[in-house]
């Protein structure tokens, strides 16, 4: 039977500080988020993450279609994992092969549409919100409203 070996102790911590959203950030986001849904007319579901893409805060507002549930919470964990909000995946994906193309969308939970946005404070990604039963369009507003009441914006794509 072997041994594991040490790591040799120049190799320097063997740990890191990994920021994390509060709970009553997380749902601050997801009260505001659904206020503004209401105030546009649309029936969401929003779900907060975590830096590691656990479930956070979770709001169904009356009327949000039932499947939007785990959309929501896959935008969020999408958002969360890649640090990219969700209605960049195309753009990004346009510049890869053919099989990272089609093999990525087909990971479970991955959501390559919009509605998805990181949670960045201080340079530091510390969760992701994402929101799903209305249009992408109107889903990306909603989240973009959660992330205002945080007195944050969303990370603008790369021009690089």
């Amino acid at each position: 039977m072997s041994t594991p070996e040490t790591i040799p102790a120049s190799v320097g911590p063997h740990s890191t500080v990994q920021h994390c959203i509060t709970w009553r950030a997380a749902h601050a986001a997801a009260g505001a988020a659904a206020v503004h849904a209401a105030e546009i007319g649309a029936s969401v579901n929003v779900a907060l993450v975590d830096a590691a893409g656990g479930l956070a805060a979770f709001v169904r507002m009356p009327g949000a279609p039932l499947h939007s549930v785990d959309i929501a919470i896959d935008k969020a964990y999408t958002a969360a994992s890649f640090g990219l909000a969700t209605s960049q995946w195309h753009a990004v994906l346009a510049g890869h092969s053919t099989a990272v193309r089609e093999g990525l969308v087909l990971r479970p939970r991955f959501v390559a549409f919009g509605g998805g946005l990181p949670i960045v404070e201080g340079g530091a990604r510390i969760g992701a919100i994402g929101v799903s039963g209305g249009s992408e369009a109107q889903d990306e507003a909603i989240a973009r409203a959660g992330l205002r009441a945080l007195g944050l914006e969303a990370l603008e794509p790369s021009t690089e």
